[in-house]
C-alpha cells in the first residue's frame, strides 16, 4: 500500500483528507506538529508528503526545506490557505513539487497526488533508516544525523542488509552469505565480527543496532514513533 504523510494540525481538514484518500487505496498518517513529522520521517520514508504552511511549532516552508535536505526526490505537495503569489513561489523555491490552495476539491487533490506519483514513482524504497542512521540506495550514501559517514563496501552491504530487515533478527550465517559468499569470497566468522566492530565504531555505537547473543544482529528503532491518527 502506498504511504502518504500529511502534516496538518486542523483535525477537521486532516480527517476529511485521510478518509477520502484511504478510500482510494492509500494509507495516510497524520502529524500535527513539525516535531512529530520529523520524527516520523526519521523512522521511514513514505511515497509522498502533504504539508500545511502554518504549524503550531513551526512552518511548512522550513519543514519542506528540511525534507528536501533529507530526501532529495521525495514528492512534496503544499496544502495551504496562503494564496499570495510570493508564498507560492517561495513554496516551490524551498523544494515543493506542487502547491494546492485551500479550500480545494478532494478530486483535484487526488489527481495531483496521482500525477506526482506517476512522474516520480514510489521513492520510499530508496531510503532506509533506523534511529539517526539513514541510507540512500541510489547514491549509496550513509548519514548519521546530518553527518555523512564513509563506509567500506563490506560495511555498507552489512548495514544495508540489516536495515532491509529492520525489526528482524539476521543470523551471522545469513550475513556471511549475503555480504561475502554471494561474491564468491569465502571468509571465516571472524571477518564478520571485525567488520561489525568497525561499522559500530563509525556509527558511534548506535543503540538501534542490537547483538542477539550466539545468533546474530537486529536493527531496532530506539522507541516507537508517536503518531496522532485521526
Amino acid at each position: 500500500m502506498t504511504d502518504i504523510y500529511y502534516m496538518e494540525d486542523d483535525e477537521s481538514i486532516s480527517g476529511t483528507v485521510k478518509e477520502f484518500l484511504e478510500r482510494q487505496g492509500y494509507r495516510v498518517s497524520i502529524f500535527s506538529t513539525v516535531c512529530a513529522a520529523k520524527k516520523a520521517l526519521e523512522g521511514g520514508c513514505p511515497a509522498l508528503v502533504l504539508v500545511d504552511w502554518n504549524m503550531p511549532d513551526g512552518n511548512g516552508r522550513e519543514l519542506c526545506k528540511w525534507i528536501r535536505g533529507q530526501f532529495r526526490d521525495l514528492p512534496v505537495i503544499f496544502l495551504t490557505v496562503r494564496d499570495d503569489s510570493r508564498d507560492i513561489v517561495s513554496g516551490f523555491e524551498c523544494g515543493a513539487d506542487d502547491y494546492v490552495v485551500k479550500p480545494f476539491e478532494l478530486e483535484v487533490l487526488l489527481s495531483r497526488v496521482r500525477a506526482l506519483l506517476r512522474r516520480c514513482g514510489d521513492v520510499s524504497g530508496n531510503y532506509l533508516s533506523c534511529g539517526l542512521i539513514s541510507l540512500e540506495r541510489e547514491s549509496r550514501s550513509v548519514r548519521l544525523g546530518r553527518e555523512e559517514i564513509s563506509l567500506s563496501p563490506s560495511e555498507y552491504q552489512l548495514l544495508l542488509h540489516l536495515l532491509e530487515n529492520k525489526g528482524r533478527i539476521v543470523t551471522r550465517e545469513a550475513l556471511l552469505e549475503r555480504v561475502w559468499d554471494s561474491n564468491g569470497n569465502f571468509v571465516n566468522d571472524n571477518t564478520l565480527t571485525v567488520t561489525m566492530k568497525r561499522l559500530r565504531e563509525k556509527l558511534r555505537r548506535p543503540a538501534c543496532l542490537k547483538t542477539v547473543r550466539s545468533i546474530g544482529y537486529r536493527m531496532e528503532e530506539p522507541k516507537k514513533l508517536e503518531e496522532r491518527v485521526v
